[in-house]
């Protein structure tokens, strides 16, 4: 078969991709070897969620999705960074509004498994998307004229661009001989949701310790309750211990790290746990290829960047696709140069946050909550730094 537009991996970003280029026209093929999970209490759905930022909603109308996922967000207003001693209390707490730079919130959180589910009744409505759930990529030829693929299904596809879009262990990004740097923190993530009887005021609180921050991101109401999704990160045996914990002892560790900030924390979902690393490929693109998401870039979930990033991918992607024959050199050159630098900054800079933010030695957590006041209380500072963190600067 034919297609413009192959895209291996159906994930979040996978389906954005086929989304974005489905909707602007394009024939679009999009596999994934693992069915997506879109139901909150199914095994295997993916219990965290991701916040938009501003610049990721364009791309989300751009996809024709954004007024399906809308009803569904919280409006994050305000992002609150706090120092917390050993002692369990807050610290040189500073809060960030967003109306110091914009008129609308920072972003809008909601759960994974729900993007995915309005994802795939997106694409059910685009007769030019072609969506293989329990399909795989197995091999990838690239030629000047295009690339031909071999798929687990025996089908044989002749593509003009392939999008890469399958996880931080691709296996097209391997097969294209792009290598990968890798650096690992020894460190986990919890992810749950939970309820608590303080309502959140559409504030997400970002609180530092030893370990990582811990993370509580506004959700819509559970069950008549406000409700917050978490994310713990721990150095990793910590991590272990938690996650085997029973749900009593789990609840109150989470309501001590949490520094009882909105009451006592319970949980609304399973746990999901998985490694903490930073990966970014040496380039992004190859001969009609492009590497998107995790495909080319990982990077600790710190600030809302990780998927905020892949969509960006997307969005240079779809205009360069404007302006260049799809797929040719020219077109995946520039799509390489426009994001790999600019996620290579980004990924330096989470980086050196994550290892500010699971200091132990006395005289760095007292610079680091030194810092979080200054970073405030100077606004030419405090702004840039909001307008750098929501990707309307460079």
């Amino acid at each position: 078969m034919k297609t413009q537009i192959m895209i291996s991996g159906g994930g979040v970003a996978g389906l954005t991709a086929a989304c974005l280029f489905g909707t602007n026209g394009f024939d679009v093929l999009c596999v994934d070897p693992t069915p997506p999970v879109t139901d909150r209490e199914a095994e295997g759905s993916d219990l965290r969620s991701t916040a938009f930022l501003q610049p990721s909603v364009q791309v989300l109308e751009r996809a024709g999705i954004w007024h399906q996922l809308a009803p569904f967000t919280t409006p994050l207003q305000t992002m609150q960074i706090a120092d917390a001693g050993d002692d369990g209390q807050l610290r040189n707490a500073r809060a960030f509004d967003a109306s110091d730079i914009s008129e609308l919130p920072f972003g809008w959180n909601l759960p994974n498994w729900l993007i995915r589910r309005e994802l795939v009744a997106r694409i059910k409505t685009l007769t030019n998307v072609d969506f293989r759930p329990g399909v795989s990529t197995e091999r990838m030829l690239a030629r000047t004229a295009g690339a031909k693929l071999w798929l687990s299904d025996d089908t044989q596809v002749d593509a003009e661009l392939v999008i890469a879009a399958d996880g931080r262990g691709s296996l097209l990004r391997e097969a294209a001989g792009i290598d990968v740097k890798t650096t690992r923190y020894g460190q986990m993530a919890l992810a749950f949701a939970v309820t608590h009887p303080i309502a959140h005021g559409n504030v997400s609180t970002e609180i530092h310790r030893s370990g990582g921050p811990f993370t509580l991101v506004p959700l819509p109401d559970h069950e008549g309750l406000p409700s917050s999704a978490v994310v713990w990160m721990e150095n990793a045996d910590t991590a272990q211990k938690l996650f085997e914990l029973g749900e009593d002892a789990f609840e109150a560790a989470m309501s001590e790290r949490s520094c009882h900030l909105l009451g006592p924390l319970k949980l609304a979902s399973r746990r999901s746990i998985w490694p903490i690393i930073s990966q970014m490929a040496s380039r992004f693109s190859a001969k009609r290829l492009a590497l998107v998401a995790e495909a080319a870039h990982v990077v600790p979930p710190i600030g809302a960047q990780g998927l905020n990033m892949s969509l960006a991918d997307l969005q240079t992607l779809l205009d360069l696709s404007a302006t260049h024959p799809l797929g040719n050199p020219e077109m995946l050159d520039a799509y390489d140069r426009a994001r790999r630098n600019q996620v290579g900054l980004r990924v330096k800079g989470i980086d050196l946050l994550n290892r500010t933010s699971r200091a132990e030695a006395d005289w760095l957590r007292a610079a680091r909550s030194w810092g979080i006041g200054a970073i405030h209380d100077a606004k030419p500072i405090r702004t840039g730094l909001m307008q750098l963190g929501l990707g309307l600067r460079d």
